[in-house]
């Protein structure tokens, strides 16, 4: 195991879990989605960059800047998001909620796929075009979360609202399950040993709106994921989603890599009082 490493990170790409950033670190993230399309779609590979902080033990920040590249079409930047998850409860219980609000300014070409929401309607607009069209939402989520013996069991609802046009409000889910290779530790120091591996999947997609609620014309996809700690402060994810129904992409094939700076907050708080 590695030395003095934290607790094992989720490999979970668009589940969220009751579990938070430790107060005062920061996690620099950044992740990578790749569509492979179906006949008459284009694929696409779409990055972003986030900023986690733990401003409490039972709040945690994130701001996330995102861009996207679509075959035949130049790369564009596509928008930002803040997103803030608060945990009711501080102690650990047998399911831990936990309360999700994001903002997001975004334009419709945006493809990270952080979460299937709303029906699956492909749009026949070009990427200069949808770039163009900016939107403005807010996103909620409940998060319920379990740890049964060495496994993490984590559902979330979705709710989105596009502040900027009318198109009702869109729903969606997202279902995961997760444990690590090895609960124990082998008492050696190394990045191959299993408990540095995580392995689970996701199931996730679209619940329609409220112009029509229900799994009609909707984006589903079930995908194995798996996280390597390949330090103390360091992890890389990998997932590749398989789409479900005819509005899905045929694969998603995801890629993470985190860094967590630990007591960030004191070290930026020393700066300002002049201390090394």
């Amino acid at each position: 195991m590695l030395g003095g490493s934290r607790a094992q990170e989720s490999p979970y790409f668009v589940t969220y879990t009751h579990h938070m950033e430790e107060p005062g670190s920061l996690d620099v993230e950044t992740w990578s989605t790749l569509g492979v399309p179906r006949s008459g779609q284009r694929s696409f590979f779409a990055p972003y960059v986030e900023f986690e902080y733990g401003v409490t033990g039972r709040w945690t920040s994130e701001l996330y800047l995102e861009g996207q590249s679509t075959a035949g079409a130049d790369a564009t930047f596509t928008g930002w998001r803040w997103e803030n998850r608060f945990r009711p409860c501080a102690r650990e219980h047998k399911i831990n909620p936990v309360l999700y609000l994001e903002y997001e300014g975004i334009n419709e070409a945006s493809r990270i796929e952080k979460e299937i929401v709303g029906n699956a309607g492909a749009s026949a607009e070009s990427v200069a075009e949808l770039n163009q069209t900016h939107a403005h939402e807010l996103e909620t989520k409940l998060i319920l979360s379990s740890t049964v013996h060495d496994w993490n069991v984590a559902e979330n609802f979705i709710i989105e609202k596009n502040l900027s046009h009318q198109e009702g409000i869109e729903f969606g889910y997202s279902l995961g399950s997760y444990r690590p290779l090895a609960s124990l530790a082998s008492g050696t120091n190394c990045r191959w040993c299993r408990e540095n591996f995580t392995v689970g999947g996701e199931l996730y997609g679209g619940l329609g709106s409220t112009n029509g609620f229900g799994l009609h014309d909707t984006a589903h996809y079930l995908a194995p994921v798996v996280a390597w700690q390949i330090s103390d402060n360091a992890t890389v994810r990998f997932s590749s989603a398989f789409g479900l129904t005819r509005g899905s992409y045929p694969v998603l094939l995801r890629f993470g890599y985190s860094y967590e700076i630990r007591g960030f907050g004191s070290k930026v708080a020393s700066l300002f009082r002049g201390k090394p």
